[in-house]
């Protein structure tokens, strides 16, 4: 009994943290969404309003879709660079010097701010920026392309580029704890390279492939400044839905919003979970 009650106690203060600061405002806001707001005040109350004209209107939807098809092409592409990235780390490297090295030059971008490395994106992609200077230079191309900046390309690039190291890691860290033996058994059995990975690498990295799949989906469909800066506030994600309702003061609508988008982002890790079981996978 003794022994519980101390495994209580030392469990208490981290149980409180996650009460406060995690619980508590997700209750908050599921309230707060059931409040009345005028354009001068807002009023506590229970009503459904906010969700009605939520799901009524066409606007969610697009947004919604928006938002998924960011998620969808970002996953993709973060998928490819960060099981490349991690197989070459894990596998073609040799040196554990090397491997160390190697993989704190990936982490050096991430040492400034989001913002700064997202903005760094503007005057590269400009009308009169690297990228176009260096293609009519070249002679590939008579005039600037516009679709380069404050577009869906420009986006997903900077997307890919803040959050592609969330998937290098938990891939690699599958990867490293593969027994090499298991690639020498398979090699001796004439397995070819491709059948390797197929049969062996890429079953032994479901978990690793599914942690950096939750970080990415999640982080890419909560964020709204890199959409609106690299979309020069042409396109819009449910991130950017719910901060305009903030900036006009619309706390109630915006609640809604998050609440909804809450629940997606649960639906999609639940559906995730369910491909593979981490805790049995580790």
């Amino acid at each position: 009994m003794s022994k519980q009650i101390t495994a209580w106690l030392q469990a208490a203060p981290m149980a409180f943290v996650l009460l406060g600061f995690l619980v508590a405002p997700i209750i908050m806001i599921a309230i707060v969404s059931f409040w009345g707001a005028t354009e001068y005040s807002i009023y506590p109350t229970f009503q459904l309003d906010n969700y009605e004209f939520l799901f009524s209107s066409p606007v969610t939807y697009t947004v919604f879709l928006n938002t998924f098809k960011y998620t969808a092409i970002t996953w993709i592409i973060t998928l490819l660079i960060g099981f490349s990235v991690a197989y070459f780390l894990a596998f073609e490297v040799r040196s554990l010097k090397w491997q160390i090295g190697l993989f704190l030059l990936c982490t050096i971008p991430f040492w400034t701010s989001n913002i700064i490395r997202m903005i760094s994106w503007i005057p590269f992609l400009g009308r009169n920026g690297l990228a176009n200077s260096a293609l009519i230079s070249m002679g590939v191309i008579d005039e600037p392309l516009e679709w380069l900046l404050f577009s869906d390309f420009s986006v997903i690039l900077a997307f890919v580029h803040l959050y592609t190291l969330f998937m290098v890691v938990p891939i690699f860290n599958s990867m490293m704890r593969i027994d090499r033996s298991l690639i020498e058994a398979a090699r001796d059995n004439g397995a070819s390279g491709w059948q390797t990975l197929r049969h062996v690498i890429m079953p032994l990295c479901k978990p690793g492939v599914m942690i950096g799949t939750i970080f990415v989906t999640t982080l890419v469909m909560g964020d709204f400044i890199t959409v609106r800066f690299m979309s020069g506030s042409q396109r819009a994600n449910v991130g950017r839905l719910i901060s305009n309702d903030i900036s006009l003061l619309q706390y109630p609508s915006a609640s809604a919003t998050a609440v909804v988008l809450l629940c997606t982002v649960l639906i999609v890790i639940a559906l995730l979970l369910r491909l593979v079981d981490i805790r049995k996978e580790l």
